[in-house]
């Protein structure tokens, strides 16, 4: 097993895995959001669905805008989450 020996290589480790625990936590408060949204939609309650999406929405949002996630990714939630909460009676 190589380890890092220069100064600059055990830095880039150390930033590495800040990053990686970083992008961790976003995607799942990402899942979260969504799980909520979904939630909302099976128990029927229109206004309880309705703010969810519209909570979840900026987060996809963001995390598309920087990188973490495939920007048609959070396109295709933002559209099947919203198709879901208009079915809603």
């Amino acid at each position: 097993m190589i380890l890092a020996n220069t100064q600059q290589a055990r830095k880039r480790v150390r930033q590495a895995e800040e990053q990686r625990a970083h992008n961790k936590s976003q995607l799942s408060m990402m899942r979260t959001y969504i799980k909520k949204v979904v939630k909302a939609i099976t128990s029927g309650d229109k206004d309880e669905a309705v703010t969810a999406y519209k909570a979840a929405v900026p987060i996809l949002d963001r995390l598309a805008r920087k990188g973490l996630i495939h920007t048609n990714k959070a396109a295709r939630h933002k559209s099947r989450l919203n198709a879901k909460v208009q079915a809603i009676v």
